[in-house]
């Protein structure tokens, strides 16, 4: 039970008859100032049942409420400050947290249901641009999130491997291409094959007709064609695996558009069966008038399909294969109106499972207030600025701490870590702005520092030859403690909240504010004199050292223990 909870209860106990437990819970308040105690409850709401003044019915509660969960309650006007018994609550949360360990904050409610995350989604034959990053980490982080409240997260990669630009790469690679050239450096090659196809077309447009034609090959399955499409696409996995290795990102699923190639049809046929194909300028459409949306294009004049036919295709699959509680799109803030199109659609059709699917949206990076791009207006490279991030966490370790062991490990720890944390605690919907001196500093509200208060708990419990136990005395009941027990106890409940709003910042937010506040205790107090609290601290700085372990693993980082 967290704070208010205990407090509800012990209110509740004396006014049952007047209003429910979940009504007195509504009504406590968090205390701007700590002299105010931990939490606050207004008695105005009881005036008219009582038909008293609130500052008397304040008084009156006071005397009735069994007062063992509290140092004291006040009453100041009409409000009833209450304190919470530190050394009660201390040594409640640290057995909890001793026995339960990095399980603190599990939940059940997810009960096993399993919850598709598109997420990454990069296209074959170009690179993973920093662009890439946010959807690749915020989906990954959800996943970790879900997990601990009892969910089963199906991490899948919707791969951009179809479409006309493949018969472009296949002219490319057939007129100007070669074998070694595309094994050496799969991405680059590729795009430098895609750039020349389309300076050589610009003065013979000839070309663009070849590539239609290679490319109808393609989904006429012919055996050539095929085979270089699959070659292309097995080259471009590798290079990005590297990458996904680098994030510490596992998929359940590389099922990308070419995987519904097959699936449309049946969607164009039960929306014609279902009677809801118009036709519109010779193209087929799905009214949505209905939902205040603009028609959803589903086939073009020339018979081909569009985005929104594949992704119904998707849905569809998803639903018949996973059967999942809910399912997660991790796409930019741009596709809003895309997956309100998708829902209505699948509303229209019949499944009304279609409100159990959502967009988790995002924001954009921008580098000094503009859209990321370099001053030649190219992309920026991920793997470029994880390994610039790597180089810069070395150089700052080798000062602090040369003799490190796993120095390189350590360095790859903290500056890939780094980049994950700088984009995770922002609010998903927030713009932000990615300055890479900033991000791997080791003090302020970083990744790094987040590592280092974690390693720094866990060289002191070395120090101190620390052996964990749950029968010690962990009562505790001073005033720098409590702030971080306080933290610690609001665990469960943070994690709950991270997961109702798929969002990570809720998580990363916690990590900086517990770092913060240990970083406060530890430099307040003597944590190793041996007096009757000596346990009692040890015992906190271990909560600490496995809180933060998990709050950075939530988020997809590492927690070295030297660093």
């Amino acid at each position: 039970m967290n704070n208010k909870e205990i407090v509800a209860k012990a209110i509740f106990d004396v006014v049952k008859d007047d209003l429910s437990l979940e009504q007195v819970e509504q009504l406590l308040e968090n205390p701007k100032s700590v002299d105010h105690g931990d939490v606050a409850f207004p008695a105005f709401s009881l005036a008219k049942v009582y038909r008293k003044a609130p500052q008397q019915i304040a008084a009156d509660l006071a005397e009735k409420i069994d007062g063992q969960s509290f140092e004291k309650i006040e009453v100041v006007g009409p409000y009833l400050n209450f304190f919470m018994s530190k050394s009660m609550i201390s040594e409640k949360i640290l057995k909890e947290i001793m026995t339960q360990k990095s399980h603190y904050g599990d939940s059940t409610i997810g009960n096993h249901g399993k919850v598709p995350i598109d997420l990454s989604s990069p296209n074959i034959a170009k690179p993973i641009s920093m662009g890439h990053l946010r959807s690749t980490v915020i989906g990954n982080s959800i996943g970790f999130i879900l997990e601990k409240i009892g969910y089963e997260p199906i991490r899948i990669n919707h791969l951009g491997d179809w479409g006309t630009q493949f018969g472009k790469l296949i002219v490319a690679y057939k007129k100007w291409g070669s074998e070694e050239a595309v094994k050496a450096h799969p991405i680059t090659e590729l795009l430098r094959l895609y750039v020349e196809f389309h300076e050589v077309a610009e003065k013979e447009p000839e070309l663009n007709d070849e590539a239609r034609a290679w490319f109808k090959r393609l989904e006429e399955d012919d055996a050539e064609a095929l085979s270089l499409w699959q070659w292309f696409r097995d080259e471009s996995m590798e290079e990005f695996n590297k990458i996904y290795t680098m994030l510490g990102v596992e998929f359940d699923s590389l099922n990308g558009e070419a995987f519904y190639n097959d699936k449309m049809e049946e969607i164009t046929n039960m929306l014609e069966e279902k009677h809801l194909l118009k036709e519109d300028q010779g193209a087929e459409i799905v009214d949505l008038s209905a939902y205040d949306l603009n028609p959803a294009l589903i086939r073009k004049s020339d018979g081909a399909t569009l985005y929104i036919t594949r992704d119904l295709a998707a849905a569809l699959y998803r639903k018949r294969t996973y059967d999942f509680a809910k399912s997660i799109y991790v796409v930019g803030n741009e596709q809003s109106y895309h997956f309100k199109q998708l829902k209505a659609v699948l509303k229209e059709m019949g499944f009304d499972w279609s409100d159990d699917m959502y967009h988790v949206r995002f924001g954009l990076i921008t580098q000094g207030g503009k859209k990321l791009s370099t001053r030649k207006g190219k992309i920026v490279l991920l793997e470029e600025v994880l390994n610039e991030a790597i180089d810069s966490a070395n150089e700052q370790i080798s000062e602090k701490n040369p003799d490190l062991e796993n120095k390189e490990e350590v360095a790859k720890q903290v500056g890939v870590g780094a980049v994950i944390f700088h984009d995770l605690k922002n609010d998903r919907m927030n713009n932000f702005d990615f300055n890479l001196e900033e991000v791997v500093r080791f003090e302020g509200e970083t990744g790094p520092y987040v590592q280092y208060t974690h390693a720094r708990a866990m060289s002191l419990l070395a120090k101190a030859g620390y052996t964990e136990t749950t029968n010690a005395d962990f009562k505790l009941n001073d005033e720098a403690s409590w702030e971080v027990i306080k933290l610690i106890q609001k665990y469960p409940e943070t994690v709950m909240q991270a997961a109702e709003k798929y969002e990570p910042s809720v998580i990363a937010k916690h990590a900086i504010k517990l770092a913060q506040t240990f970083n406060k205790y530890y430099a307040q107090t003597k944590i190793l004199t041996e007096d009757d609290q000596k346990d009692a601290r040890l015992a906190l700085v271990h909560a600490v050292a496995i809180l933060l372990k998990e709050d950075l693993r939530l988020l997809g980082l590492k927690a070295p223990n030297k660093m």
